[in-house]
């Protein structure tokens, strides 16, 4: 009865039981491969910012600049329907803002 059992729906089952791994493992994949993208968005957009806000802003001083670039950041992710928390916005910003001085003391060695 059981070997019955398993030689009419022994296949079918193991259909289903490979249908649902290797769909577990596509999510996976897929979650991985968005958080990758959305990281590499969200460094995209902060260089973009600071850039934009020393170019527009360039009167104001340090703090000023910086929630002009939070603000800026914050509407471009969400208009990307990106999410990103204050902590990890500002640690980037501040990650863009010190790899445009790295670029700016570059061109300067380089100059000289």
């Amino acid at each position: 009865m059981v070997a019955e059992f398993i030689n009419t729906y022994g296949v079918t089952i193991l259909y289903a039981v490979l249908t649902g791994v290797f769909g577990w493992i596509g999510l996976q994949i897929k979650r991985l491969a968005e958080k990758y993208i959305n990281t590499k968005e969200k460094q995209a957009v902060c260089k973009t910012v600071v850039a934009a806000v020393n170019q527009l802003y360039y009167e104001l001083d340090g703090p000023a600049k910086l929630q002009k670039a939070i603000v800026s950041a914050s509407e471009m992710l969400a208009a990307k329907g990106i999410t990103v928390t204050d902590l990890e916005l500002r640690m980037l910003l501040e990650a863009a803002v010190n790899a445009a001085k790295g670029e700016g003391n570059a061109k300067i060695a380089d100059a000289i």
